[in-house]
């Protein structure tokens, strides 16, 4: 298989996880820089912290480099785009504690495979969630052209 091929049928995937991958950097590198100099991670308020300021910053970064570079948008409303991304980053968080929580607390698996697996997980659903409700370009093509066929109606 050719490598435009391969781009034209996996371009996006391969994108998504690159930015992915990016984001798990941005995410881990402003945990660590917290840690590391302001916030103590042995008090469980500033830790906290730290994970919440880092989940904001990944997540920022996540918005604008899967609406450049995985998703294309040209969504005008950014504002509503970048809300449906939080919203559903916070879905995805909510779930990413949920499965923890069972497969650690209630069956007792090791954390570290728990995390590698509800990550594939949460992953996926980010992608899905992303694709279907925040940058859902199908979708924002026939609102338009159902618009476009009202006016048409309207003037006849």
């Amino acid at each position: 298989m050719s490598l435009k091929k391969l781009k034209s049928n996996y371009g996006e995937i391969i994108s998504y996880l690159i930015v992915g991958v990016l984001t798990t950097v941005v995410s881990m590198g402003v945990y660590y820089g917290l840690v590391l100099t302001v916030l103590d991670p042995n008090d469980a308020i500033l830790l906290q912290a730290a994970n919440v300021i880092s989940w904001v910053a990944a997540v920022t970064f996540a918005y604008f480099t899967n609406r450049k570079f995985v998703f294309k948008s040209k969504e005008k409303n950014m504002l509503k785009e970048a809300a449906k991304f939080y919203g559903s980053r916070v879905v995805t968080l909510l779930m990413d504690m949920a499965l923890m929580f069972i497969l650690v607390t209630l069956i007792g698996m090791n954390d570290k495979w728990a995390k590698i697996i509800v990550q594939i997980v949460v992953m996926a659903a980010n992608y899905f969630l992303s694709k279907l409700f925040v940058f859902n370009a199908r979708k924002k093509r026939r609102n338009a052209k159902n618009t476009e066929d009202n006016v048409l109606n309207d003037t006849e």
